[in-house]
């Protein structure tokens, strides 16, 4: 019989083993998930507009830190890969498209074009994809386009005093609460 500890011990040795044959570390982190702690979360995408980097790469941070996986331009897209056709493989593989709402995002085309593939997919797959959060007021002051539409249509997380670290706690966990994902729907 194999303790606990032995067979803790031995998937660890496997995964090192796994390390030193070029798998990505994605995927030892998921067969890991498989057998140590089944995955919690939602996947997600984030959205943002490099403006508002600084928030991104805390919110990032934050997910990772928490047990949440999340693609991130800056980490994932690979030097020299074309950015259109990843990003949008990225939103298509990736259960939620979290939009980081700014002055910058409303104004980018680059975040547009994301939240038109999140709204296209939402719409052939009839389920939520797209998680609003904002840093500042502009979305909801946008008077047409894709931006009211959302400020109309969605509850939109309030992150604007982020730079406070209990009120950004606060939404944060929110956030977390809502990325649960039910065993039958995670992926």
């Amino acid at each position: 019989m194999v303790s606990v500890g032995e067979e803790v011990l031995g998937q660890q040795n496997r995964a090192t083993t796994a390390c030193g044959v070029g798998l990505p570390d994605t995927m030892i982190d998921y067969a890991r998930s498989l057998v140590i702690r089944p995955i919690d979360f939602y996947s997600c995408f984030i959205s943002y507009s490099t403006k508002d980097g600084t928030f991104a790469k805390r919110l990032h941070a934050d997910l990772q830190g928490h047990g949440g996986r999340c693609w991130f331009a800056p980490k994932d897209l690979p030097i020299g890969a074309k950015t259109r056709v990843n990003i949008d493989e990225a939103i298509q593989t990736h259960d939620k498209l979290l939009l980081v709402l700014s002055k910058h995002s409303v104004a980018s085309d680059w975040v547009e074009k994301e939240v038109e593939t999140a709204m296209e997919r939402e719409r052939r797959e009839n389920r939520i994809v797209l998680f609003p959060v904002r840093i500042d007021d502009a979305v909801m002051t946008a008077p047409s386009g894709w931006t009211a539409d959302i400020r109309r249509t969605r509850n939109i997380g309030d992150f604007r005093q982020w730079k406070r670290h209990d009120s950004y706690q606060e939404v944060f966990s929110r956030l977390m609460h809502d990325l649960v994902a039910t065993p039958a729907t995670a992926t």
